[in-house]
């Protein structure tokens, strides 16, 4: 029997936590934290653990499915490729390429196969029906940033090690250890805050796990956080508190934002926040007079009407108050690799731009290059030129996570054609005719794409495969180039290396122009993403210029530091000009976009407050659906309750533990009663992502404790108009007891 010791970056959140695996004879017999990590320093959450359930898990996808005659039936990949040629070719040529339309989802995201070569899958179809979680998520900071700061993944991020104050509004980084802000043991790192006599303030409809080891918690009533935000603005400038501090050299549009936030005083929002004007006041005042301060705003702020705005409002706050790209202020990453906003010449660009296309059916802008997830069904169910009549899903289940499941589901039913590439027969594979089986998370070599984009602390870590592949199954970069040639017509039987080294060629020639033969030449023993990702080391800020930079960064360096925890690239350093890519070479302080659409939300101030709102909650041991199939992970209590405040339940006879009945217009869901004092009067929350209970899926674990499905009690026509986000909470409800 022969032990061996792997180090992983745990695929399961945006933490990115280093791993220690231990592999006896092929399996994993145990999980624990990587404590020479440079970035996590031997931190998990329970997730990491699970891996090993993912890895050994029965119902998950080993081989391709195809269903004939209404049954899916095991299938080599030689047949799932040739089903697919036989059908998708000939719906293109019939109906075009925009009949097609392809669906991506977060775990991509920690699969750099994926994430690397999805576009390429999407670029062939041709298609402008694109689609991902990104808009059930992140879109709107995603959106404001961009067109800040001139890209879209430059996103300001507390520089938490270092601030004395940290605003934490609609976020809970304690279970989930950070979201487009990646930080491993937030708290850790929050104690170690008040220890050194900072402050951690949070604002929310919940006193979460985060609000519970705050300093202060104050209720904000849900989908108002761009009232209080706004409000915050206006006192600054009332009180003379704007301070521009470093970067204002380098800041557009201050006196356009005085302008536009003028009529949003704290006394004219109070009401529709559930906050005093006082507290608007103190919180502003607070956030001006500390040296070091940040604040930093997620979910919640995102995935409501005003998301795009909410967004915004938050780094103009870290602007007026002196605070953007300061030690222990909002600062940004600088990536090893993969970063846009170090590529090209700093300090200038082209910025960002949406609408290029738009929705076929509820003209809905392309943003980012894709449409709201939430167009989804009715652009398949509308007949007419463009009509989605074949889909493609990659590691997504928007049957449950999109609002409207049902909709959805009976959508996909009518397709002439779908394919899904995912590890399980879930709520939305079941609808597929051909299901391509993803590799465990094990079986990969993985470096993080985006997530050092977003990290507390610069660095650069590898991690090679723990364990052997399926025996017959390609890597999942192939799968994609096999797709991508078959939507080109180039069939089946490509070869999906010769396919990568064409490819690369062309990319070579366009980057490297007259160094492209040496770099070709450079990278001869590497392919897929490892080759892609050889030439953005080495190319990056870090890199080693193909050696024109002898102590830089390349592959090899980065594989040898595995064993040792990774390479440490240091604290966020200041980065303002340099990381702008605006036309104007400035921070943006008011796009026009934007200005526009506050007066949406003075229009809207005084609307009355629903007397019942419901939002959704994310758990450590249940970001995602499939989570809820891994035995570590689904133990312990029940998850899937309403949380109700108690001055509520006594109003609408809810009972604890009981079953209730929860409607929003048409659409009505039943779930387990919590009664909870964590709860702000007026608002319940249920989790995101349950609901298995719906046939043909084959999540067994997850069957047994099925949960009620909260998005679909939400309605799909709502959305934030800008960054075209669904709107998850703040949606008026009635409860009542079944009968």
């Amino acid at each position: 029997m022969t032990e061996t010791i792997h180090h992983r970056i745990c695929p399961l959140c945006e933490a990115c936590c280093g791993l220690e695996i231990k592999v006896n004879e092929g399996r994993v017999i145990s999980i624990r934290g990587d404590a020479n990590d440079v970035f996590s320093a031997g931190y998990i959450c329970p997730k990491a653990v699970a891996l090993k359930d993912l890895h050994e898990d029965p119902d998950r996808l080993r081989t391709p499915l195809i269903k004939r005659n209404g049954v899916f039936e095991e299938a080599s990949w030689e047949e799932a490729f040739a089903e697919i040629e036989s059908r998708l070719p000939p719906l293109m040529a019939a109906h075009g390429r925009d009949a097609t339309g392809v669906v991506v989802g977060n775990p991509s995201a920690h699969k750099i196969g994926l994430l690397t070569y999805f576009g390429k899958l999407a670029r062939a179809l041709g298609t402008q029906n694109v689609f991902s979680a990104s808009t059930l998520d992140q879109m709107p900071k995603q959106l404001s940033s961009g067109l800040m700061f001139g890209h879209w993944i430059s996103i300001a991020l507390p520089d938490i090690a270092r601030t004395d104050l940290l605003l934490v509004i609609g976020a809970n980084p304690l279970a989930s250890n950070g979201s487009l802000w990646t930080v491993p043991d937030f708290k850790g790192k929050a104690k170690a805050l008040q220890v050194r006599g900072g402050k951690l303030v949070v604002i929310d409809p919940r006193r979460t796990e985060t609000a519970a080891v705050a300093d202060e918690h104050h209720f904000i009533r849900p989908g108002a956080d761009v009232f209080l935000l706004a409000a915050m603005v206006q006192t600054l400038f009332a009180e003379k508190l704007v301070r521009l501090g470093a970067v204002a050299e380098w800041v557009n549009g201050v006196e356009d934002v005085t302008r536009v936030v003028a009529t949003f005083t704290p006394e004219a929002v109070a009401a529709r926040c559930g906050l005093s004007a006082d507290t608007i006041r103190g919180l502003a005042r607070q956030l001006a007079c500390t040296e070091r301060a940040a604040v930093y705003a997620r979910i919640g702020t995102c995935t409501q009407e005003y998301g795009t705005l909410a967004s915004w409002l938050v780094d103009v706050l870290n602007v007026l108050t002196g605070h953007l790209d300061q030690p222990g202020g909002a600062m940004f990453a600088k990536a090893a690799a993969f970063a846009s906003n170090t590529a090209g010449k700093s300090g200038i660009g082209k910025g960002v731009n949406t609408g290029r296309h738009r929705a076929r059916v509820s003209c809905a802008p392309e943003v980012y290059g894709e449409l709201p997830m939430t167009c989804l069904a009715e652009e398949i169910e509308t007949a007419g030129p463009g009509q989605i009549r074949a889909l493609f899903t990659v590691a997504t289940n928007p049957v449950l996570s999109s609002p409207n499941g049902p909709r959805l589901a009976a959508a996909l039913e009518t397709l002439d054609f779908m394919v899904s590439m995912d590890i399980y027969l879930n709520e939305t594979t079941r609808h597929a005719d051909v299901i391509l089986p993803g590799n465990s998370p094990l079986e990969e070599m993985h470096y993080d794409v985006a997530f050092p984009q977003l990290s507390w602390r610069n660095h650069a870590r590898y991690s090679p495969p723990v364990l052997p592949r399926t025996a017959g199954a390609p890597e999942e970069w192939q799968t994609l180039l096999k797709l991508a040639a078959i939507a080109r017509g180039e069939g089946a039987q490509a070869d999906a290396n010769a396919l990568d080294d064409a490819q690369f060629a062309e990319d070579a020639q366009r980057l490297a122009g007259a160094n492209a033969p040496a770099v070709i030449e450079a990278t001869r023993h590497l392919r897929g993403p490892q080759r892609m990702l050889e030439v953005a080391l080495r190319t990056g800020p870090y890199g080693d210029g193909f050696g024109s930079k002898p102590d830089g960064l390349n592959l090899a360096k980065v594989m040898a530091a595995n064993a040792t925890g990774g390479i440490d690239l240091g604290a966020l350093q200041p980065r303002i000009p340099e990381l702008l890519r605006t036309p104007s070479g400035k921070i943006e302080l008011a796009p026009p976009l934007l200005l526009a659409d506050m007066a949406r939300a003075g229009a809207d101030l005084a609307r009355p407050t629903p007397e019942l709102i419901i939002i959704g909650r994310r758990e450590v041991r249940s970001n995602n659906s499939w989570m809820h199939n891994l035995p570590t992970l689904a133990k312990g209590p029940f998850r899937c309750t309403a949380l109700v405040h108690p001055l509520d339940a006594a109003r609408w006879n809810l009972q604890d533990g009981g079953l209730a009945h929860i409607a929003s217009g048409p659409r009505s869901i039943q779930a387990q009663v919590q009664i909870s004092a964590e709860m702000m009067p007026g608002v319940v929350s249920l989790p995101h992502g349950w609901g298995h209970n719906l046939p043909g899926a084959q999540l067994k674990l997850a069957a047994e404790r099925p949960g009620a499905n909260l998005n679909a009690l939400l309605d799909d026509q709502l959305r934030d108009p800008l960054s075209g986000n669904a709107v998850l909470g703040g949606i008026a409800i009635t409860m009542a007891m079944c009968r």
